[in-house]
């Protein structure tokens, strides 16, 4: 495992990528799960109570900054076979989109737009913020692996 993560984040290219992503991934969840605020000044608070959804959101975004420049190295490695490598990459853009299931300021726009069914979607997504957050860790554990074990075996790699 180790080699493979060699391997990949070897190339300076791919450590900008995974940071940038990481960066990216945590304020924006941040900003939208209300534990950054914007105005008047900005300013970070996490409340008491909250601290196990704000470290599902750094562990989501550290997981998706590994994975993707993963499947990304993978896809460049194997540009010829796309059937090999379509799973891998769908694993992490689902993982990484289910982590944005916080409404925060969202829900209001979901709510006026859609009426009920809107407010069932909001009301759904903010009681079950975490299992979802929970479940997108998992799938991008699961694709960490699979990508892991896909690299060892395309790249011929000696554990």
């Amino acid at each position: 495992m180790t080699n493979t993560l060699n391997l990949v984040f070897s190339n300076y290219d791919y450590i900008v990528m995974a940071s940038t992503i990481f960066i990216l991934m945590l304020v924006g969840l941040l900003i939208i799960s209300e534990y950054i605020f914007l105005e008047p000044y900005v300013v970070s608070h996490i409340p008491s109570g909250t601290e196990l959804g704000f470290s599902l959101i750094v562990i989501l975004s550290g997981l998706s900054a590994l994975v993707i420049p993963m499947n990304i190295y993978r896809i460049r490695i194997l540009k010829s076979s796309k059937k090999k490598m379509g799973g891998g990459v769908f694993g992490s853009i689902v993982g990484a989109s289910a982590g944005v299931c916080s409404c925060g300021p969202i829900g209001f726009a979901v709510i006026s737009t859609f009426g009920t069914i809107g407010a069932t979607a909001s009301a759904f997504l903010t009681n079950f913020e975490i299992p979802i957050r929970m479940v997108a860790i998992g799938l991008l554990l699961l694709t960490y692996y699979t990508t892991v074990k896909s690299l060892k075996v395309e790249c011929k790699i000696n554990s």
